[in-house]
């Protein structure tokens, strides 16, 4: 079988089980498995991949099929340009987010060895970004999940963020000290946002979604307790879900210079504020 017959074939398979991205997830699946460039797709849909490749790609069909994320079935997801592990133990970084780690990054400039607190860190995708491209930076990461925590973990040692480091618990109760810059992409769905998911983000794990009855429960915590943890005029970076840019902007009212900034799509999504 070449590469157009399986794509073709795939592509049905994955439309009949309710796939809206079929086609473009089975170009992903067979370009995984066989370690082809997704750009020279078009140029190879005569070749005929090896059984290895083709067995693999079958595998990952079924689970696809079956409703499970594609980040999921592939194990990697692709945040701010690097390949990070994904798993059932955490969220799956998605695009929008790397405006929160953009603007990490840009405020950041110029300060020297600065120190950063990745809460709710998942994977790790905010903070280890973050040690990445600012190697100079010491980078705590925390999680309430040791599951999130451990592949956070996997996931520096892929990228050696030797200057990051890890503690589980609840949101501060990790952290010690005070830092330059806090970012957080807390759970902020509310109740009719978790009964109302999509069949293949309930495989996602509820402690990362559900923010409580409104999906404001974290950010009251964070707006109450993040002063005592960042230095004179530092940083707070809030991801917030479609449509609580504005009260989460008034839980930080008396904060300095609060901003709200838009992501990729033109969604409000960061809150952005200084302490006074």
């Amino acid at each position: 079988m070449n590469a157009g017959e399986w794509l073709r074939r795939a592509t049905l398979r994955l439309s009949e089980s309710g796939d809206p991205d079929a086609a473009c997830d089975a170009e992903w699946l067979l370009c995984e498995a066989t370690g082809w460039a997704r750009s020279s797709l078009r140029m190879r849909r005569n070749d005929v991949p090896d059984c290895g490749a083709l067995a693999a790609a079958d595998a990952w069909l079924e689970r696809r099929c079956g409703g499970e994320p594609l980040q999921y079935v592939l194990g990697t997801a692709d945040f701010m340009g690097l390949r990070f592990l994904c798993d059932a133990r955490a969220l799956i970084p998605r695009p929008e987010t790397e405006t929160l780690c953009e603007l990490a990054l840009f405020r950041l400039k110029g300060k020297g060895m600065p120190r950063a607190l990745d809460l709710c860190c998942g994977t790790g995708a905010i903070g280890l970004s973050i040690a990445h491209f600012r190697p100079d930076a010491r980078l705590l990461l925390t999680d309430v999940s040791d599951d999130a925590l451990s592949l956070a973990r996997e996931n520096a040692n892929r990228l050696n963020a030797s200057n990051a480091s890890f503690a589980l618990g609840d949101l501060f109760a990790a952290a010690e000290g005070v830092f330059d810059l806090i970012a957080c992409n807390p759970p902020y769905l509310d109740r009719t946002d978790m009964d109302e998911l999509q069949p293949e983000v309930r495989r996602e794990p509820a402690l990362a979604l559900f923010g409580g009855p409104d999906g404001l429960d974290f950010y009251r915590r964070i707006a109450k307790d993040a002063p005592r943890f960042l230095a004179p005029g530092g940083i707070l970076l809030l991801e917030v879900g479609q449509g609580q840019a504005q009260a989460v902007g008034g839980m930080l009212a008396d904060w300095a210079d609060c901003v709200i900034h838009r992501d990729l799509f033109g969604v409000e999504r960061v809150v952005e504020a200084r302490k006074p």
